[in-house]
């Protein structure tokens, strides 16, 4: 007897479910996938929302690459982000909704993978700029950037523009 996986009854696994191509890197560079793209936004993302809500940057820091840990302390991070603390803004969207990349997963040439775009959370969105250095096999953050501007208007369609009227 064998056993067989099944697909949902609901459309809920197709959803959330990412395409398995691994994006263009440089020649000879690592791959990345999309997955690993994505689980590499909401890690950092998530891990950073701890850092401001318990206002302990110590874990963000230190599942850092090696050179961040040099440039930043802990209070360095805490500075660097108390804008977002203040505000309590909750990076949770992150955790929600998928990043549209602005870019594919790119390797440079110094062998860093910047991974940049947005999370459509409303009212204010999600831009974040990452970069990722390769430390003994596993990407470890090397640059963190988020902005938290307005979200930009969707476009209607003629159909809910005419339902308004």
């Amino acid at each position: 007897m064998r056993a067989e996986m099944q697909s949902p009854p609901s459309g809920f696994a197709d959803r959330w479910a990412v395409q398995p191509a691994a994006a263009p890197t440089r020649q000879g560079g690592p791959q990345v996938t999309v997955e690993q793209a994505l689980y590499l936004i909401r890690s950092s993302l998530l891990t950073l929302n701890d850092a401001n809500r318990s206002g302990n940057y110590s874990v963000l820091r230190d599942l850092a690459a090696p050179e961040f840990q040099a440039r930043n302390s802990a209070a360095d991070l805490a500075l660097a982000f108390s804008d977002l603390r203040a505000r309590k803004f909750d990076l949770f969207g992150a955790a929600l909704l998928a990043p549209r990349l602005s870019a594919a997963p790119n390797v440079n040439g110094r062998g860093m993978l910047r991974l940049s775009g947005t999370i459509p959370t409303r009212p204010l969105q999600i831009d974040f700029d990452l970069m990722f250095q390769d430390v003994g096999g596993s990407w470890r953050l090397h640059g963190l950037s988020v902005a938290t501007p307005a979200a930009a208007a969707e476009a209607t369609s003629p159909q809910a523009e005419a339902s308004k009227h």
